[in-house]
């Protein structure tokens, strides 16, 4: 689920084929009434315009085959689950809730029979439901891995009146298996404010990807704007903020949305909005676009919102919002950057397939020090560089002439393994390096790239800093973790508060791994607004590159074509650009629907950021 190596408009195809030539789930095999289910097996893929229904329930049909069709029947694109629920006493229709959670299992759930008091007197049967856990996606749509076993129990009667078998005890939300889960539902980023970050030079907000998944199949654009419109997801709403009021909904009555023949959205909403000005309703408009774009085959290009009584609230169009939100590729970088042979700071376009780098500008270019990694600040005119030891920080002005200055930082580790990280730089200008010397391990952030460091508060990691990415955004932040002899990727929550003497108060909360599968990770990178390419490789195998989301959950699509002893890897967040790596040939570049091309000798390349 995401692009290999480029192009960020991801047409989803939310298509659909009606009629006989549609699949059909249906539930209508004969089966036996006691025994053993062989499983529910998972759905095999199918063409992502292919539409799936279930079928009701047969006449007289068996406790089996009734826990069988109601499976299945939570498989289908039925949009309010009206044929799984009638495979379900009214009772228990009441009670539950589909859009509780969804857990996605390795494979389809197995039903086994259970024992049951009643069962010689032929009013009641159960069957455990088992299987390997992957993942729960909650309420609010967010994902996240998941592992051991799943275990839950369904319940049938046989019902007086009609003397019809339905289920009148079921776990809560809906359960399948990995490959349905993939069929069914599609990765979408919603789009908010950082609220605890600093502002880019520029003026732009910074927005912020909250990913969320949702029925691809099921009016996903209704979905995502519902889904948007009551905030941020629990991970992300402490450093993340909604320009739409607190209680925005649809207009009441408002049951689907979908844009015209000019790719224009009109949204209706409540009395809510009614009184916002035109600059928070162009903000509010601007997230809508930003979430809506890769939505459908041709996109969302405008918006207009539309106040409770039908009359206009702003519109806005996509030109217009890139100017009031950095987001994507708004800004895309001019340069790739890696150290060449004589440990200097070069340069390559990234507007052009030219294979002979120029020194950078200022003394980090004219070898002043020698470099084993630096970044380059995200407006391109700031560089850091981490001296071939690895004990000292430097920060230079890319610019002609600039002199490098003392060290803004040293590391006190004794090898050059226990010292400074390649440093990474923020939306808003903040520079981040940890420092891995074992006998004080830290990670350091300096306001501006200048001044005394801040020393980042880390509660709950546990292990040590190999490697440090932090998004655009400033409030997200990519971890390479090692305790034991094993590596992982982490990422954590950037929260920022007042602290003593003006400095601020930083902290990385809730760190959570992307990588429970892998054993190593040795390199990582920002790969777009909620992905990374990383590096790693499981227990006992080779070396991988794949794409990962913030969330733990695995993009669509293809990964990266394979590479030989890669060391290092970098990506930009504007996904249009080629991945550049360190590897055993020096510097290599992927493009989109390309293979890796030898570009020159080097190591540590970098991106802006």
């Amino acid at each position: 689920m995401g692009a290999e190596g480029g192009g960020r408009r991801r047409s989803l195809r939310i298509g659909a084929y009606v009629g006989c030539g549609a699949v059909l789930l249906a539930g209508c095999a004969s089966m036996p009434d006691s025994g053993g289910l062989s499983g529910v097996e998972s759905t095999p893929r199918q063409d992502a315009q292919v539409r799936v229904f279930a079928m009701p329930p047969r006449e007289n049909a068996g406790p089996a085959e009734i826990v069988q069709g109601f499976l299945e029947a939570l498989t289908s694109d039925d949009p309010q689950y009206e044929i799984a629920r009638e495979y379900l006493t009214d009772s228990a229709s009441r009670r539950w809730n589909p859009d509780e959670s969804t857990t996605v299992l390795s494979e389809g759930p197995n039903a086994v029979p259970e024992p049951v008091r009643n069962r010689e007197a032929g009013e009641d049967y159960a069957y455990t439901l088992t299987g390997s856990r992957l993942a729960v996606v909650d309420a609010q749509h967010a994902y996240a891995p998941d592992s051991g076993t799943y275990r839950r129990t369904v319940h049938l009667t046989q019902e007086k009146k009609t003397n019809q078998w339905r289920i009148d005890s079921l776990p809560p939300g809906v359960v399948m298996g990995k490959s349905d889960f993939q069929r069914n539902y599609v990765s979408v980023n919603k789009f908010y404010y950082a609220s605890k970050a600093p502002a880019a030079a520029n003026g732009q907000l910074s927005t912020v990807a909250d990913p969320v998944y949702v029925r691809s199949k099921v009016d996903p654009v209704t979905s995502m704007v519902r889904a948007l419109l009551r905030g941020p997801t629990r991970w992300l709403d402490p450093v993340a903020t909604s320009s739409f009021p607190s209680g925005t909904a649809l207009r009441k009555g408002v049951t689907s949305l979908s844009p015209d023949d000019q790719n224009k959205l009109t949204v209706p909403l409540n009395e809510k909005a009614d009184k916002v000005g035109q600059t928070q309703c162009t903000r509010m408009a601007a997230q809508l676009l930003f979430t809506l774009q890769d939505l459908t085959p041709t996109g969302v290009s405008e918006v207009e919102l539309e106040r409770s009584n039908g009359s206009q609230l702003c519109e806005l169009n996509e030109g217009r919002a890139e100017i009031i939100a950095s987001h994507g590729n708004g800004n895309r970088p001019e340069y790739e950057y890696f150290i060449d042979g004589k440990q200097r700071l070069v340069r390559l376009s990234s507007r052009s397939d030219s294979t002979e780098p120029d020194p950078v500008p200022g003394a980090l270019g004219e070898g002043a020090g020698k470099l084993r990694a630096a970044a380059v600040s995200r407006d391109e005119d700031t560089a850091a560089g981490v001296s071939a030891d690895g004990r000292y920080l430097y920060v230079g002005s890319l610019a002609s002439g600039a002199s490098l200055g003392q060290p803004v930082l040293t590391s006190q580790g004794v090898s050059t393994d226990d010292r400074l990280t390649t440093p990474s730089w923020d939306g808003g200008g903040d520079l981040w390096v940890a420092d891995r010397d074992p006998k004080h391990p830290r990670l350091v952030m300096l306001q501006q790239g200048a001044g005394e460091p801040v020393e980042v508060r880390t509660p709950g990691l546990d292990g040590r800093i190999n490697a440090v990415r932090v998004a655009a955004d400033g409030v997200r932040i990519a971890l390479i973790v090692e305790k034991g002899g094993k590596t992982s990727l982490q990422i954590g929550r950037v929260e920022r508060e007042s602290g003593t003497g003006g400095r601020p108060a930083v902290s990385i909360l809730e760190q959570h791994s992307v990588t429970p599968q892998l054993e190593e990770v040795t390199a990582m990178s920002w790969a777009g607004d909620s992905r990374l390419v990383l590096v790693g490789s499981e227990a006992g195998g080779v070396q991988q590159m794949r794409y990962v989301q913030v969330d733990g959950s695995t993009p669509a699509g293809n990964p990266p074509a394979s590479l030989t002893g890669a060391k290092q890897i970098a990506a930009s967040e504007d996904e249009r650009l080629p991945l550049v790596a360190y590897s055993e040939d020096g510097i290599v570049r992927l493009s989109a629907g390309a293979q890796w091309q030898k570009v020159v000798k080097g190591t540590a390349p970098v991106y802006p950021g």
